[in-house]
This record gives C-alpha cells, sequence and structure tokens, in this order.
C-alpha cells in the first residue's frame, strides 16, 4: 500500500480507538507507522485483549457489556481527555455512525476522524436519505418512502409496487427490521412483525417498502471526502455472499463489471457523496438487478455507510491506498492525498470472515480460549484481534479475523483464499473456515454466478461432513500412535493396532472425531508422523479444507466412550458438567447417556462405552472440568 508517511505539525499526534478487535489492532498499526501515539478502551472482558496490549496506552472504561463501556460516550471521551489524545477514531459498529456521540467529540475540543455529524443525520434514516439521494441524481429502487405511515396506507403502497416486496426500518441496519414479502395476504402480519424488531432494536418503527429485486447482487462504492471540497471513489466491491443481511465473502472489483456500468455507478456514488458535504471514508452501498448482467439502469442506491467499512481491506489491496492513513490525514486537514485520475485498479481482492461460529449447529456462538489459532499460509492478508490463548467473548461479535487474498486476476484470488484458508485451525472453539472453503471453492462461485441469496440457495452443500476423509483419519491415528511414547506397551497395541489372538491383522480402528465414534483405517500409507506438544498429546487436530476436527482415542474421551482396558470417560475439552444421570454403583448399558458436558455454548453427551458398572464418579452438576479429566469410570460386565 502506499508508504507516504510523515508527521508534519499539524497531524494529529495522540489517537485514542474507541473501537476493540481487529479494527482497533488495524487503526494502530497505522497509526504507529505514521508516529502518532496510541490510546486503546477496554472492557472489563478486554484487559487482556491484543488491542490494549498493542496499544501505548490503554484505558479501562466499564463493564464487560458493550451498553456498560464501549456504547457509554461521556466515558470515552473522558478517556481522551485523561491520556491527552487529540483525537477519537470510532472504527466501526458501536458509536462509529452516531451523530449526537461525533457531535459531543467536536463540542469538547477534540478532532472527531470520521464523517461531519450532519452528513450522519442526514444519511441515518433510509426514507430521508432516498430523498436526497433522488434529488441528487442517484438511481434508487423503485418503492414508498412517504410520511403516511398508517397501515392502510402502506398496504396500498404495496399492492401497488407489486409481490414480492421488501418491508425496511428507516434506522434499520445489519439485517434487522427487514421483511421479505411475497403475497399480499402475508404483509399485515409481516409489517408488524417488522415495526416491533424495528422498535425494539432502533426504537423508530417507520418504515420504507422497496421492490423486491428477484436477482439482487450487493455492489457498493468507496468513496472519500475532505474538508476541501474534494470528493473521489476508489472503485466498487461485491458483496452479495451473505448469510441473513450479514456479509461473508466481499471482493474488489466486481465481477461483470464492464468499465461504462463502473464509470456510472462510481459517478453516482460521488454525487451521493457530495450532496452530504461528505468527508472521510464512506460507502454508497447498491443493490443491482443482476438477471441480465451488471447494467447501470439496474443498479439502485440503498444506503450510504457513513464510517469505514469492514471489507475495506479489499479495496486497499487493488488501489495500493491505506484508507486509515487517509481517514487520519483528512481529519488533520488535509486534502485527499490522491486525485481521481491518479486512482486504478490494479489486481484482485477477496476477503472471507472467519467467526466463532458452528455452520454445523446453524452458525451459534462459539465462545471460548482459542487454545489452538495457526494461519501458515503465505501471501495472505490477515486481520484480526485475537492470537492463540487469547478468548473470544461473548459479549461481542464472534469474529477471529479477516482472511484477504490477492491475484492479479480473480480466479488466483481465489485460489490464494483457499490456499490460506486450508491452513488455518482454530480449537476448541468452532470456526467457520470449512464453510468459507467450501462457498469460495463452489463452481457457481468461481463462475461469478452469484447473488445475494447464493448461500441460502446452496444450503447444506456448503457445511463440512461431520468426519474427515478416511485417509486423514489413518494421518490422525499414526500421530495419537507415535504420541503414545509407550508405542509396544500400550494395553491397546494388539487388539486396536495389530494382531490379537486367533485373528489376523486388523483394518481399522476406533477414534473418536470431536465427540463422536467412528472408524480409522489402518492399512494407509500416510506421510511420516510427528509428535503434537502438551497439551495436545493424546489429541490430533486434522484440517481439511479448512474444517478442523480434534481426534482421540476412545479412551480419551470424546461422546466418553473409553477403551475396554480402563474404561475411564474423559473430558474431551473444558467446560461445564450441566448434568449427571447416574450414580456410583449404578449399571449401565453400552452408549446409555452418564453425563452431559457443556462446553463453549454446546452440549456433548458424555456416554458408556460398554454394559457394566458405574464404579467411579468424580463429576457433579454445575462443575468446571478441564480437558482429559476423569469424570467417572465404568467397569465392564464379566461377560
Amino acid at each position: 500500500m502506499q508508504q507516504s508517511w510523515t508527521n508534519p505539525d499539524r497531524m494529529i499526534t495522540k489517537l485514542l480507538i474507541a473501537n476493540r478487535g481487529e479494527i482497533a489492532c488495524r487503526i494502530i498499526r497505522t497509526a504507529r507507522a505514521m508516529g502518532i501515539a496510541t490510546v486503546a478502551v477496554y472492557s472489563d472482558a478486554d484487559a487482556k485483549a491484543l488491542h490494549v496490549r498493542s496499544a501505548d496506552e490503554a484505558v479501562h472504561i466499564g463493564p464487560s457489556p458493550a451498553a456498560e463501556s464501549y456504547l457509554v460516550g461521556e466515558k470515552i471521551i473522558a478517556a481522551a481527555k485523561e491520556t491527552g489524545a487529540e483525537a477519537i477514531h470510532p472504527g466501526y459498529g458501536f458509536l462509529s455512525e452516531n451523530a449526537d456521540f461525533a457531535q459531543a467529540v467536536k463540542d469538547a475540543g477534540l478532532i472527531w476522524v470520521g464523517a461531519p455529524p450532519s452528513s450522519i443525520r442526514a444519511m441515518g434514516l433510509k426514507d430521508a436519505a432516498k430523498k436526497l439521494m433522488r434529488e441528487a441524481g442517484v438511481p434508487v429502487t423503485p418503492g414508498y418512502d412517504g410520511d403516511d405511515q398508517s397501515a392502510e396506507r402502506l398496504e396500498e403502497e404495496a399492492d401497488a409496487i407489486g409481490y414480492p416486496v421488501l418491508i425496511k426500518a428507516v434506522a434499520g441496519g445489519g439485517g434487522k427490521g427487514m421483511r421479505k414479502v411475497d403475497a399480499a395476504e402475508d404483509f399485515l402480519s409481516s409489517l408488524e412483525s417488522c415495526r416491533r424488531e424495528a422498535k425494539a432494536s432502533f426504537g423508530n418503527d417507520d418504515v420504507i417498502l422497496e421492490k423486491w429485486i428477484t436477482s439482487p447482487r450487493h455492489i457498493e462504492v468507496q468513496v472519500f471526502g475532505d474538508s476541501h471540497g474534494n470528493v473521489v471513489h476508489l472503485f466498487e466491491r461485491d458483496c452479495s455472499l451473505q448469510r441473513r443481511h450479514q456479509k461473508v465473502i466481499e471482493e474488489a472489483p466486481a465481477p461483470g463489471m464492464d468499465e461504462a456500468t463502473r464509470e456510472e455507478i462510481c459517478a453516482a456514488a460521488v454525487r451521493a457523496a457530495k450532496a452530504v458535504d461528505y468527508e472521510g471514508a464512506g460507502t454508497i452501498e447498491f443493490i443491482a438487478d443482476a438477471s441480465e448482467g451488471l447494467r447501470a439502469d439496474r443498479i439502485f442506491f440503498m444506503e450510504m455507510n457513513t464510517r469505514l467499512q469492514v471489507e475495506h481491506p479489499v479495496t486497499e489491496e487493488i488501489t495500493g491506498v491505506d484508507l486509515v492513513e487517509w481517514q487520519l490525514r483528512v481529519a488533520s486537514g488535509e486534502p485527499i492525498p490522491l486525485k481521481q485520475e491518479e486512482l486504478s485498479i490494479n489486481g484482485w481482492a477477496i476477503e472471507a470472515r472467519l467467526y466463532a461460529e458452528d455452520p454445523a449447529k446453524g452458525f451459534l456462538p462459539s465462545t471460548g480460549q482459542l487454545e489452538c489459532f495457526t494461519r501458515r499460509a503465505a501471501g495472505a492478508r490477515v486481520e484480526t484481534g485475537v492470537t492463540e490463548g487469547d478468548t473470544v467473548s461473548p459479549f461481542y461479535d464472534p469474529m477471529i479475523a479477516k482472511i484477504v487474498a490477492r491475484g492479479p486476476d480473480r480466479s488466483a484470488a481465489i485460489d490464494s483464499l483457499l490456499e490460506a484458508l486450508a491452513d488455518i485451525n482454530v480449537w476448541p472453539i468452532r470456526s467457520n473456515a470449512g464453510f468459507l472453503y467450501r462457498a469460495a471453492s463452489d463452481k457457481d462461485f468461481r463462475s461469478a454466478d452469484i447473488e445475494t441469496s447464493f448461500i441460502e440457495r446452496k444450503g447444506e452443500d456448503l457445511i463440512p461432513p461431520a468426519v474427515p476423509s478416511k485417509g486423514a483419519l489413518a494421518d490422525a491415528l499414526h500421530v495419537l500412535q507415535w504420541n503414545s511414547n509407550n508405542w509396544e506397551d500400550e494395553p491397546w497395541n494388539g487388539g486396536l493396532w495389530g494382531f490379537r489372538p486367533n485373528a489376523g491383522r486388523r483394518k481399522s480402528a476406533h477414534v473418536m472425531v470431536d465427540g463422536q465414534l467412528t472408524t480409522a483405517p489402518l492399512d494407509y500409507d500416510v506421510p511420516s508422523c510427528r509428535r503434537t506438544d502438551e497439551p495436545f498429546k493424546h489429541l490430533a487436530l486434522v484440517n481439511e479444507f479448512g474444517q478442523t476436527y480434534a481426534v482421540t482415542l476412545p479412551r480419551h474421551g470424546g461422546s466418553g466412550a473409553a477403551s475396554a482396558a480402563d474404561g475411564a470417560i474423559l473430558a474431551p475439552m473444558p467446560g461445564k458438567v450441566i448434568a449427571v444421570d447416574v450414580a456410583e454403583g449404578d449399571a449401565v448399558t453400552a452408549g446409555q447417556r452418564l453425563m452431559v458436558l457443556e462446553a463453549m455454548k454446546m452440549e456433548h453427551a458424555l456416554t458408556a462405552p460398554f454394559d457394566g458398572t458405574v464404579t467411579e464418579l468424580a463429576a457433579s452438576e454445575g462443575g468446571q472440568v478441564q480437558v482429559d479429566a476423569v469424570l467417572a469410570v465404568v467397569e465392564p460386565a464379566e461377560d
């Protein structure tokens, strides 16, 4: 990226970042390169977070819930004054598009690194923004944004627009307060549901109606303005791969965008920014009807994000611009560093959002300690706010990292992204890395046959399998064997691995994969094995196409199955015992549930490995346990 950093007398010298996680780390990195001192703020949950460790100073601002810390503007401003910071950068989320906070920062005599409060207000409500854009000559989606909010008027307008129709809260965002209505008879119930959600989320239940685009693609344009009246665009991004209106994979430029269409949509974005006297980084979001490809007359304004976007790195990668540097320079009063004619597209970039969530469990968030977080692929840009050993908190967005890959063309960029995703290991927290890999390697994605319903349309095809391939299992089995330290003397050596009395050599053995019993072949040719470091001595982490699997021997846990040698039921991972179904002395049958362990918001049933008797019980309901802790012992029945 562009490296023209100097620090003139008028440049900000000390910056407070009113955010956390990867964006705080991202801002700190650029500020440090510019010679600007940084101040982090943190809640109780983030006391040891990476952004706190990375900044020059850090100020505690309250309890873990964001409403009591990161969303309390008074605490942020007080921290800036306490540390002598001249400016506040809000990152994105939290207070970044709060006009009142932006004004309070300016009123306190501090520099606000963001859009002017007036611009934030002008674009804050979707109905007012659409009217303003129409006046500025920016194409808007056909629909209704009038003042009459009665159910009767809205129903009439929906009928006139024609179904399907989209109901959108005027103050909405992040997919909240939105409902697609396919038929007239469903309109009133959907309207009521949308308004209820909008009122609870934004304190405003006004809505607008838009014609539903049948083959929608999400195209957005990065714009930048300064206090000298200059506005430029930095071309477009495609953010069509979404799940529940949340972006998953973004790329720049947009596939299928010809130069004439690009020129028109980018010019419209500049007009939109000039209409609100915009300063700083912003994004004009459009919805495209791609049923006949990308055409300028079928691309409509949706909204403006008056802040830096999560996906800004893909724009940086194709333009060579550091957008955070630009933000800090413009906030310091400088003009935009480059003119429009000096900006160009060079190559292709794709970003995938790595989340702590379990696609197999409906994308439930997965929180806890990152005991393993490795990413070995060279060439990819990784934006993260955590390192191995850190904790993913339940209080905030569960993003682990953004994986950004680039190449001379789209195909090369996709290959680079796949290489990076394939080398990510996340454990014991679940991640969507395997899901991202399958999405990016899908033939329709590679051929740019994409729209906002892509993930929904593909469904289960994007969910990684519950177990890895037989070859990967065989490799894991040999690693576990090698790590046993006592290869020849282990009690399971004869029965599990090799020869048994009066029987031929076995061709497979039982292993546990993420707590589920399966078999692994013994007759695969596998590469030379290596020992794993503690605490993974009895656990092999297998990565296959981005998905991390934890493989153990039955005696070491999973669903509680034990080897016939000892019958020990071990905890497969750290967690809390939420139910105990047996007592010492109870007779049990193979597969009977003994207890339930809750780990990372998921329940794991631990079961009896065979018929027998519970001779020891070390677990109690409500107790916390560590990985490999012996929770119970089942003695096999005599027969």
